[in-house]
């Protein structure tokens, strides 16, 4: 583990890059300290969620500093989000998504990554993972849109109804709605969380973009792919599933297919906690996290001497 960071900031660490046409926005901190053994340890890859307002920033900038004393970690803002572009989708969203992160890494020189995903950036993970599995070491996937499959909640959950009540009539009061679906402890939606979502919500393009985004979920001719359940025995990645026992946005009993179809998924479930572990259960999430990616770090130093894979 490296040294405490200095204060990273939205802006300090903000960069950006031209891919396939339209410009990414991207947050990055690395460790400060080399490890004592030169082991392999790819960058950490973080995928934010969908809601409005949401960015790479909102979802998880708290979070930076405690990851990147462990890792070269990139928070991504997706298509359609923050500060990066917002073009129309075409196809469905995960695989478009997954496609400008993938022309990401190539842009970075990133050959191999681990990938983080919250919501629909868990699906973008997922789908890229499929795309282009020798490009992703390890998977952790919070409460991962298009692979969660709800058994037993009824389809639109609540958090979604609420999400969707926004994109219909956006105002505070419906924005603080949707975000109050999102945690347990709703000491945690406070008036400048609301304030600078709805800002970034309602930005120019912002509320056009999402419409884009939802869309592709919708549309016959794009919403089957974006049904990664489907897909999921296909993942022969080592894959974190991560989920809040009082999800309402996707509901634990979602993690259930993906934990009997994923080859090599494991599960963790946080109490007392909704949507957003990795801010309602910050701590306990990163050691989670950091202590499932740090198992490929030392399969990797293991086999680099007897010969093995990880």
């Amino acid at each position: 583990m490296g040294e405490p960071q200095a204060v990273l900031t939205r802006e300090s660490t903000r960069h950006k890059a031209e891919v396939r046409g339209i410009t990414l926005s991207y947050h990055e901190a690395s460790p400060t300290v080399e490890p004592v053994e030169p082991v392999e340890t790819p960058p950490l890859v973080m995928l934010h969620g969908g809601g409005p307002g949401a960015s790479a920033w909102s979802n998880f900038g708290a979070a930076l500093p405690g990851f990147a004393e462990d890792f070269r970690t990139i928070l991504v803002d997706q298509p359609g989000f923050g500060w990066s572009d917002k073009p129309d989708v075409v196809g469905n969203y995960y695989r478009f998504a997954a496609e400008h992160v993938l022309a990401l890494l190539d842009e970075l020189g990133i050959e191999r990554c681990h990938l983080l995903g919250n919501s629909l950036g868990g699906g973008t993970a997922m789908r890229l993972a499929l795309m282009a599995p020798d490009r992703v070491a390890r998977l952790v996937l919070m409460g991962p849109g298009g692979l969660s499959l709800n058994l037993f909640h009824a389809d639109p959950t609540e958090g979604v109804q609420r999400l969707m009540d926004f994109s219909a009539n956006p105002s505070r009061e419906a924005l603080r709605a949707f975000v109050s679906t999102m945690v347990v402890d709703q000491r945690l939606v406070t008036d400048e969380l609301i304030e600078e979502r709805y800002a970034d919500a309602t930005a120019p393009g912002a509320r056009e973009a999402m419409t884009s985004m939802g869309m592709s979920f919708f549309d016959p001719a794009t919403a089957e792919d974006g049904m990664l359940w489907r897909e999921a025995h296909r993942l022969r990645h080592h894959t974190l599933l991560t989920w809040g026992r009082e999800d309402r946005v996707n509901p634990l009993d979602g993690a259930l297919a993906a934990l009997k179809l994923i080859p090599r998924a494991r599960l963790h479930v946080f109490p007392r906690c909704g949507h957003w572990a990795q801010i309602e259960a910050a701590e306990e999430f990163r050691e989670v996290a950091t202590g499932f990616l740090a198992a490929h770090r030392e399969r990797v130093s293991t086999s680099s001497t007897t010969g093995g894979h990880s």
